[in-house]
């Protein structure tokens, strides 16, 4: 029997349909997972009869989050922009040192080990010293949110602009190019993938940054709320602020990569599976 053949149409429609159903998939899964995660996790506390102090079911978490709506709300809120604050204070004084450093062997060779012992230091030990020299209040976490998403950011932005390849860098000197215009021309393109990269990194870190001095010093703020709660052991109020802490997170970082997806597109096409991938779409 000759083997048939499929037609070109029919294989396009396929593919096409293919990458639709992966579509559905990539939006529904990560619903499907956190769904099974909670619905694990609820099971297993009943199951094995778990005290609540010790590690409350989601239905309670979920009951905490009804009872304690407004204030959870409200030192949201502060923690959201506290964090804000200083993530976008890490953004622009992290944006502009990674150029220079990436842009000048001397300032790299001269900073990075600066850099590295900043970094090293833990933060929350630092959290004391700014209230000493700010006081209680929004003001040290919003220092600890940028000092803790500062460093990624430098790192990324650095590293981009630095690894141009030499032989480019030749040939625009060649047809005339200044450095400046190599540098926006090509280096900043070049850094952009590893700069929302470390946007990504350095969202998640900034919110353990303002947590962190939230603890410490705060009037207000989510950590605040989670040091009340566990001094009188409401062990649900101090999961509720976790998960209402990962959801903030989720969301900046959904930001990001969406800032990420319009602006270097270019840079993320290997990410697609070229057998879901229609002729000429």
């Amino acid at each position: 029997m000759p083997l048939e053949v499929a037609h070109p149409k029919d294989r396009a429609a396929a593919l096409i349909a293919a990458a639709r159903r992966r579509r559905v998939l990539q939006a529904w899964l990560p619903w499907i997972v956190v769904v099974a995660m909670f619905g694990f996790w609820e099971i297993a506390v009943r199951g094995f009869d778990v005290p609540e102090f010790v590690l409350p079911a989601p239905s309670a978490i979920a009951a905490s989050m009804v009872k304690w709506w407004q204030p959870i709300l409200q030192n949201a809120w502060a923690t959201l922009v506290t964090t804000a604050i200083g993530f976008a204070l890490a953004i622009v004084f992290g944006l502009a040192l990674g150029v220079a450093i990436g842009s000048s062997t001397l300032l790299y060779h001269g900073l990075y080990p600066l850099l590295i012992a900043f970094n090293s230091v833990p933060k929350v030990a630092v959290v004391p010293v700014l209230v000493i020299w700010f006081g209680a209040g929004a003001i040290p976490a919003i220092i600890t949110a940028f000092l803790i998403s500062f460093f990624p950011i430098v790192v990324n932005v650095a590293t981009g602009i630095a690894t141009v390849e030499p032989e480019l860098r030749d040939v625009l000197r060649a047809l005339g190019a200044r450095p400046i215009d190599i540098i926006r021309k090509v280096g900043l393109p070049r850094a952009m993938p590893y700069f929302f990269a470390s946007l990504k990194i350095a969202i998640t870190v900034a919110f353990v940054g303002s947590i962190i001095a939230e603890t410490v010093a705060s009037n207000d703020g989510i950590g605040k709320l989670m040091i009340v709660a566990s001094s009188r052991f409401d062990v649900p109020l101090v999961f509720a602020g976790l998960i209402v802490t990962g959801v903030m997170g989720v969301l900046m970082y959904a930001v990001a990569a969406a800032i990420e997806i319009r602006t270097t597109g270019w840079a993320m096409r290997g990410q697609t599976d070229p057998m879901t991938q229609a002729p000429g779409g």
